[in-house]
């Protein structure tokens, strides 16, 4: 078994967390007695993912998006209550990163999708409290925006909501995971041919058809895996702890 308190301390290194203005509070939310044996990452702090770490006998918890955000444990009842006293009574510990893992440039959201995808010379792209927590890039060869749609149907699972305003073939994407529609504005300013996110917005539906710029929105919780996907396998790795993502089908 590893103490909580070396795996916290590597996590908040790696992920750079203290560095992130961040309406989440990112980093250990949640301690147990003090010993890992076994790790479970998921994207959500839900009584399902804890309920599924506890049948997998782990007792480091980490999500993307965690229990704890702004003052929102100011008062512990009701659905606090109870995700609090499930962790207490297993002695499960919860840590959790929200914009360090969608913003790391190997282990994070958008990272991974640019991998999958196959966007190479990353950039930083979009813009969220002063600092890019997404990335843009390029295909070697342009696609057809339809082949395009039909292998992130692959990637994330399910073809998601598109805005077909663009041009028919695309080569520069910009990526930006979860709920980030808003940047799609940054997309159109730097002359993209398309942009990825997980939640459509109306007011980006309309300044995608003004701005005749392709984009698709594959699901917050779909482009969401990635990260804590790969913090699983490096977890794993370094520590040489049994670690793994506890996945669900959510399609939202």
């Amino acid at each position: 078994m590893t103490p909580l308190k070396i795996l916290t301390h590597f996590l908040d290194r790696e992920l750079d967390t203290p560095a992130f203005d961040d309406v989440a509070c990112n980093g250990l939310q949640v301690q147990n007695s003090g010993r890992i044996r076994r790790i479970a990452t998921g994207v959500d702090a839900s009584l399902e993912f804890f309920a599924a770490a506890v049948e997998q006998d782990a007792n480091l918890l980490i999500c993307h998006h965690g229990l704890s955000w702004g003052d929102s444990l100011r008062r512990i009842t009701d659905s606090n209550y109870r995700r609090l006293k499930f962790l207490l009574d297993h002695d499960l510990a919860l840590y959790a990163s929200h914009l360090p893992l969608d913003a790391h440039p190997q282990l994070g959201n958008n990272a991974g999708i640019c991998r999958a995808l196959g966007l190479r010379h990353r950039r930083p792209f979009g813009n969220y409290r002063g600092r890019p927590i997404g990335f843009a890039g390029r295909l070697d060869q342009p696609v057809t925006w339809k082949s395009f749609q039909a292998r992130a149907q692959r990637i994330f699972g399910r073809a998601g909501v598109t805005f077909d305003f663009g041009a028919r073939s695309v080569r520069t994407i910009g990526v930006v995971s979860g709920g980030a529609a808003d940047c799609l504005e940054e997309a159109v300013t730097a002359g993209l041919d398309a942009f990825i996110s997980g939640e459509p917005q109306l007011p980006s539906y309309h300044l995608a058809r003004e701005a005749g710029i392709n984009a698709l929105f594959a699901g917050h919780y779909a482009t969401e895996t990635f990260g804590v996907r790969a913090l699983a396998e490096r977890l794993h790795r370094r520590f040489k702890l049994p670690a793994a993502f506890i996945p669900f089908d959510i399609a939202l």
